[in-house]
């Protein structure tokens, strides 16, 4: 990336953020479904302070085992102390570990961003709960020295199980969404919680996402067929069921089901479909029905007219530029040029590069959540 790297700090000038790098990410073969997200992950900077932090207070010896945590941390470290401001560094050790460990990412086929993303946090929780869950077995065995491989999964307390931990990935990621359901005969609503990392969200031809999330959280009623069962009344009764956002998370990840599986076709179609995401977002639909704002700060780009084939880069909004990471490449763009991946108002039109996955980062909340 040498000219491109000393383009974009041309471009930038005095402007460059102090202590900041801007760095390519080498391909390994159709690894750019997971380059767009680390590079993501990367500017969503609360997520990178703390996983340096973890970096720093767990500096591992040599012999000692990888997981994709630790990988994950000597890659972030390996970008932020570079002495250079721009270039490219290869995540050689982070992708051998993920192929190792996920035979799904092994083959050199089209990989799907969401996917490899979800499956990273998910796996990060695990290594953070182990962990923690080893300390603890080691503060309270009898020999100090005696470690636990893996940790208990589950630690019960008179038979009730322990409240879940709280790692530094859920404080960023997650979120708690309700999905209530009223007996539209004796009016009880029937409340049920659950946590989420990221919104998937069904999309609609020139729409915009919110929309697309009002759509979400929209009322539906259970009659016929899909009658509810009614505990206070003890029998099936017509119902109406929604799903509101109960407690929005720090970082709001937005995944837009671009991918739909087509029954006459009998294959996944991709939805070119134009759907705006505006640069601040506010969440209307919270249980306070507070003001949440978002700001966006990064989109994962697929490119390609289908499902099982095209590429993967991102944008992202770093110290009030917006910066365009194409694997090895970085440059700089507009704001503006962030419309241009919006998607196609026409269904057979010759642009292919639509945003997939959004991040928003909060930046203020009405109401105490």
């Amino acid at each position: 990336m040498g000219a491109a790297g000393s383009k974009l700090e041309k471009a930038l000038g005095d402007q460059f953020p102090e202590g900041e790098r801007y760095f390519g990410l080498e391909n390994f073969g159709n690894t750019c479904y997971c380059n767009s997200v680390l590079q993501a992950l990367y500017f969503c900077v609360p997520f990178r302070e703390q996983l340096l932090e973890y970096y720093s207070n767990n500096k591992t010896p040599a012999d000692a085992d990888e997981n994709l945590l630790t990988c994950l941390a000597d890659l972030f470290m390996q970008i932020s102390s570079q002495k250079k401001k721009t270039g490219v560094v290869g995540p050689k050790r982070f992708v051998q570990k993920l192929k190792k460990q996920n035979e799904i990412f092994r083959s050199y086929m089209h990989q799907d961003a969401h996917e490899f993303l979800n499956y990273l946090l998910n796996e990060l929780v695990d290594i953070l709960e182990k962990e923690s869950n080893a300390v603890k077995g080691d503060q309270e065995s009898s020999s100090p020295t005696e470690k636990i491989a893996n940790g208990p999964k589950t630690v019960l307390v008179n038979g009730a199980q322990k409240k879940p931990l709280v790692t530094w990935v859920h404080k960023n990621f997650q979120g708690i969404l309700t999905n209530e359901t009223r007996c539209l005969r004796c009016e009880t609503v029937t409340a049920r919680d659950e946590t989420f990392f990221d919104l998937s969200i069904d999309i609609e031809q020139n729409s915009s996402i919110t929309s697309c999330l009002k759509n979400f959280s929209s009322t539906e009623t259970l009659n016929a067929e899909d009658k509810f069962f009614c505990d206070k009344c003890c029998s099936l009764q017509e119902a109406q069921k929604r799903m509101k956002i109960k407690k929005p998370p720090h970082i709001l990840v937005i995944h837009l089901k671009r991918f739909k599986y087509i029954e006459q076709l009998g294959r996944y179609k991709k939805l070119s479909y134009r759907v705006v995401f505006p640069l601040e977002l506010k969440l209307n639909n919270t249980v306070e029905d507070a003001d949440t704002e978002y700001s966006l700060f990064a989109v994962v780009v697929h490119i390609g007219s289908g499902p099982n084939h095209g590429h993967y880069v991102s944008l992202v909004k770093s110290h009030n530029h917006w910066l365009f990471f194409d694997d090895e490449n970085v440059e700089m763009i507009d704001e503006s040029a962030v419309q241009t991946f919006f998607g196609s108002a026409q269904e057979y039109s010759s642009n292919t590069d639509h945003g997939y996955i959004l991040f928003y980062e909060r930046v203020s909340n009405g109401a105490t959540s």
